[in-house]
């Protein structure tokens, strides 16, 4: 695929389709920070519509919970690809990658239709594995068995570390 035209639009669909050129092109550009912002609350927004039942006060929540995960991965990932495994990356360019790799999570809002929900999560959740795993590589500038490698570390560090925050 060729360089976007640097829109949300644009990066958005280039992630969920597992460009590489997309994501080289977020790692780098340091304003795209609060595009990838944007991109997780819009994904937490989505998951609060497709759970229609949840109400305002929980989908704000939602989001608020969303960002510090967000936050958190992007830090567990960067210390362990980087100083572990000899990844090559700044936080920045974690969270960046890492932000839109949750683009095709707006489609969770698809959650609110009646038995299409629980196979639109599946299927979301595993495109968005796909897609975290394509980040973390690209950022990192490392192979896919070290890439895998960080994941199953820093997942392990993640889950401890989660049960500590207060969210």
């Amino acid at each position: 695929m060729a360089k976007t035209d640097g829109s949300i639009g644009a990066r958005m669909m280039g992630a969920a389709a597992l460009d590489i050129d997309t994501y080289e092109e977020v790692e780098h550009d340091e304003n795209a920070t609060m595009q990838a912002a944007t991109v997780v609350v819009l994904v937490a927004l989505c998951q609060a519509a497709g759970a229609w039942d949840l109400g305002l006060f929980s989908a704000a929540r939602l989001a608020v919970v969303e960002l510090v995960t967000w936050f958190t991965w992007a830090g567990v990932t960067y210390v362990i690809g980087e100083k572990i495994f000899q990844g090559e990356a700044t936080w920045g360019e974690l969270l960046r990658t890492l932000g839109f790799a949750k683009a095709p999570g707006v489609l969770y809002v698809f959650g609110i239709v009646p038995l299409l929900g629980w196979g639109v999560s599946a299927v979301v959740g595993v495109w968005m594995l796909v897609t975290a795993f394509v980040a973390i590589r690209q950022a990192l500038d490392i192979g896919n068995g070290k890439t895998f490698l960080t994941v199953l570390v820093g997942g392990g560090v993640y889950n401890v570390l989660q049960f500590f925050l207060p969210i």
